[in-house]
Order: structure tokens, then C-alpha cells, then sequence
């Protein structure tokens, strides 16, 4: 013992002064973050940190006095790369990340090549709920195709402290609810809609069966389809692939605007959005699908057909009236249609009109009966923590889904009854808080109104600004929303 205590003085007393301040430094930043997460438990690796700067009984700089260059080289830069990683993991974990727009759902708000600083403190950062994982990918690793994470362990949801709370009109990056299990080759859309998709085409052609009593009650129906879609699924890997399952923090990430919060009463009427009976603002640069036809098309060269959809703002890839057709839908914000009203050479011009056939909108069963559509839905009562709703028929065909994938609950319905846990019960009291997604794209979003709502343990941050925009239609970097603000309405 005594000879231990010798050579530890001796390993300190040899610590230059400048090391002694960059471990105060790192130690100090070490209990800050430790009392952040409210787990004392985690100071242990303090302990670590004392034998990296000062005492250096682990050997972590052993390659330093290799004999061998080649080692010495080599070495270095891994310690350069692991150190980087290190710092990228914790900086990826708790203050905020880049995150890419894969889709035109935000559009004209957001484009399709923004590249957005997500601000992770926003709302709390996540104590990483799947911690062994590469920090530089999101599931899986580019080139070789396999996992970037390992499944086990998995720490319990807990957010940290953070610097409000999401609000209205927010927009947000979240983990995809739907993303719980998918199918390998075939991950647009949901495996979810996927199989009830299928199922429906597969009753549709009378491929299959469904019981005559479970037609006549939607819950059932919904279920029926749901599972004749599955087993075609998995019946086929050449086409869709395995189908995997994977951890809440590792789903695909989406951004949508929070359009809806928990405890709140959500409703569309002829497009616009009320929450608990008010009328909601419409950002300003929301889009929705028109029909038009305007004379003289055939006549145009291909320069002024793409002269005049680069007028109205509209990308290439909703550009669908072409030469020997009349009639167009592209998505158009209100300044665009104002434009387009102005056109001498204009037509006709009117807002699509949906029916209850065109979507199969969530929640299934209820959508179906009360003929909701995506101008017209709801009105539904969007869950929150303490939040108890009876489960009767439609109060299990609204929340049967989010009580069995996100509370994580044994729930089914049986017999005309709901059990929880292997109980009979006629209501639930929530755990989680949940919120409403849309995009601004709104005929042409893939958001709640198809996958229902967003728990909150899937919430990952807030984007405050544009880092980047690659311009997919023109190519090049759009220079102009370069450090543009990501919530232009807040």
C-alpha cells in the first residue's frame, strides 16, 4: 500500500501545470453535465478521467514510445479519430446535429436539399436510449448495408432538462413513429400502411377471404387486412427484405410542423386547422394541389414551359403538365395561385377536392366511418400524460394503435372489449405526451393524418437554421438560404 501511495505522489508530482488546468477544465464540464442528467452514479467515470491527465496508470498512450514510426504514425491517427468520434457521439447526443430534407412535405418552408442545424436543447436531448452506436449515420452503415447500432442495451426513455417546450406551429425533428419494424426493400411507405395497403388489394382481387362478420365491424376489418398484408410480406424477402425492428432512437428522422399538442382537440375544416374550436394561423408559405388549364400550352416551347413553372415556384418534380395535356396539379402557395390568377392566358382554376376513398387515413376504422379526408378531418382528441379516454369501439379504434406500439402495453380487442394486460377495461389513462405532425406540403405530406401521433420519446429537437441547400432541379448550392432561419413563422 504504502508503495502504491509512493508512486501515485510521483506520477502527480510529475503533472506539468498546464495539464493540471485542462483537467480542472474537463472536470468541471464533467460534473456539469453529470448534474444535467441527475444521475450521480455517472461521476464514477470521473475516475477515468483523473488516470487519462494525470496519474496514467491505463496505458491509452502506449504507441507514443514505439520504436516503430509506422506504429507511431498509425497510431496517431487513430487516436485522432476515436478522440473526434468521442467528441462527435456526446456533441451528436446532447446539443444538436445536422439533419438533411429528404422530401418536399415542408415545402415551400423548407426545401428538399436543405441541410438544417437541429438544436437538440431545444426541447431536452434524450439520454441516448440505444448508446452503442456509430454517431455518424442513423441505422445503418453506407457502402456495407449492416446495422450502425447494437440493439442491446437499451436505456429507459429520459429526457434532460431543456430550454422550453415544443409549441404550436413549431417545426420538429422526430424519430418516425411508423419506423418500429421495416420491411428491407420497401421502407416507403410504413409497414404499416404497406400491409393494409396490400391487404386491401389482396381482399379487392379475392385473393383471400375475410371472415362476413369481421366485415361488418371496421376494427376487425382494419386488423383482418393489416394481417393478410404481414403474411404476404413476409412471405416474400426477395421482394421486401427481412423485416427488421428497431429502437425509438434509431427510426428514420422526420421533420414536420407540430400542428397539434398533447390534451388538445384537433380538427381540419376545408383545409384549415382548429385546435380545441380556434382557428389556427396558415403559414405562410403552406401549399395545396389546384387544378388548372391554361390555353396556348402546346404552343409554348420547353424554355417558356419551364420559364413559367419557375414563376409560380413550382419544382420539377410536380411539373406534370407536358405537351398534349391540359390540365395541371401541382402544390401551389397562396402568393403562387394569386400569380397564376393573373394570367391572361388562365382557364380555369379550383382547389382539389378529396373523398374518404382516395387516403387511407389513420385511424383507419374511425376515418371510414366518418368519411375524413385530408381538407376534412377529425375533430380527435390528441393524447397527453394523465390524459384517460374510454375504450369503447371508436375509443379503441383512435388510441388501440398508440396504447399497443408506444405506451408499450399487452392491448387488444376482443369480443367487442378491450383488454390491457390480459384485463377487460373500458378506459386507459396515457403515459406519454403526444403531438400532431403536418407538413406544409399539405396535399402532398405523408404526416399524422396517415400514422396518427407522435409520442414524445420519438421527439429529437428543433432545426434553427439552414446550413446548406443543394438545389436538386437546377443543381448547385442555393447561396440564398444559406444560414436562413429553419422557423420562418415563429
Amino acid at each position: 500500500m504504502n508503495r502504491f501511495l509512493t508512486d501515485i505522489k510521483q506520477r502527480i508530482a510529475a503533472v506539468k501545470p498546464s495539464r493540471w488546468v485542462r483537467f480542472g477544465i474537463v472536470s468541471l464540464l464533467f460534473f456539469i453535465w453529470v448534474a444535467w442528467l441527475s444521475n450521480w452514479w455517472v461521476a464514477i467515470w470521473w475516475l477515468l478521467l483523473a488516470d487519462i491527465y494525470i496519474t496514467g496508470y491505463i496505458p491509452f498512450s502506449w504507441w507514443k514510445n514505439s520504436k516503430s514510426k509506422t506504429t507511431r504514425t498509425v497510431m496517431s491517427w487513430v487516436d485522432a479519430i476515436v478522440y473526434a468520434l468521442i467528441m462527435v457521439y456526446f456533441v451528436f447526443a446532447f446539443i444538436g446535429q445536422n439533419y438533411q430534407i429528404p422530401s418536399s412535405s415542408l415545402e415551400k418552408t423548407l426545401l428538399t436539399g436543405d441541410y438544417l442545424w437541429v438544436n437538440k436543447m431545444a426541447y431536452g436531448p434524450r439520454v441516448p436510449m440505444t448508446p452503442l452506436h456509430f454517431p455518424l449515420v442513423q441505422n445503418t452503415m453506407p457502402v456495407i448495408g449492416t446495422k450502425s447500432y447494437f440493439e442491446r442495451p437499451q436505456w429507459k426513455y429520459h429526457r434532460l432538462k431543456g430550454m422550453g417546450s415544443v409549441e404550436l406551429g413549431d417545426i420538429v425533428v422526430f424519430n418516425f413513429p411508423a419506423g418500429d419494424s421495416v420491411a428491407e426493400k420497401a421502407q416507403n411507405p410504413d409497414i404499416y400502411s404497406l400491409s393494409r395497403l396490400i391487404g386491401e388489394e389482396i381482399v379487392a382481387r379475392g385473393l383471400a377471404q375475410i371472415d362476413p362478420s369481421v366485415k361488418t365491424d371496421p376494427i376487425l376489418r382494419d386488423q383482418a387486412t393489416r394481417s393478410l398484408g404481414m403474411n404476404y410480406i413476409n412471405s416474400d424477402p426477395q421482394q421486401f427484405g427481412k423485416v427488421l425492428w428497431r429502437p425509438v432512437d434509431r427510426r428514420e428522422n422526420y421533420v414536420k410542423r407540430a400542428v397539434g399538442l398533447p390534451g388538445q382537440l384537433f380538427e381540419i375544416r376545408d383545409g384549415d386547422i382548429y385546435v380545441d374550436g380556434k382557428k389556427q394561423p396558415m403559414p405562410e408559405n403552406a401549399q395545396f394541389r389546384y387544378a388548372f388549364s391554361i390555353s396556348g400550352w402546346n404552343d409554348m416551347t420547353p424554355a417558356q414551359r419551364n420559364a413559367f413553372w419557375d414563376d409560380l415556384g413550382v419544382s420539377e418534380a410536380d411539373r406534370a403538365l407536358e405537351a398534349g395535356q391540359s390540365i395541371a396539379t401541382p402544390p401551389l402557395t397562396a402568393a403562387a395561385l394569386a400569380k397564376l390568377k393573373k394570367n391572361p392566358n388562365l382557364i380555369f382554376v379550383e382547389k382539389l377536392h378529396f373523398s374518404p376513398q382516395d387516403n387511407l387515413l389513420f385511424p383507419l376504422a374511425t376515418a371510414r366511418n366518418m368519411g375524413w379526408t385530408l381538407d376534412n378531418y377529425g375533430p380527435i382528441l390528441i393524447p397527453g400524460k394523465g390524459t384517460t379516454v374510454k375504450l369503447d369501439a371508436d375509443g379503441w379504434a383512435r388510441y388501440g394503435h398508440t396504447i399497443r406500439h408506444y405506451e408499450m402495453r399487452d392491448a387488444e380487442w376482443l369480443d367487442g372489449q378491450a383488454y390491457i394486460d390480459g384485463k377487460p377495461t373500458d378506459e386507459y389513462t396515457f403515459e406519454l405526451d403526444y403531438y400532431f405532425m403536418m407538413g406544409d406540403n399539405r396535399h402532398s405530406s405523408l404526416d399524422s393524418r396517415f400514422w396518427g401521433f407522435v409520442p414524445e420519446d420519438h421527439i429529437v429537437g428543433r432545426p434553427v437554421m439552414v446550413l446548406v441547400s443543394f438545389d436538386g432541379d437546377k443543381g448547385g448550392i442555393r447561396w440564398n438560404r444559406i444560414l436562413k432561419k429553419a422557423n420562418p413563422d415563429k
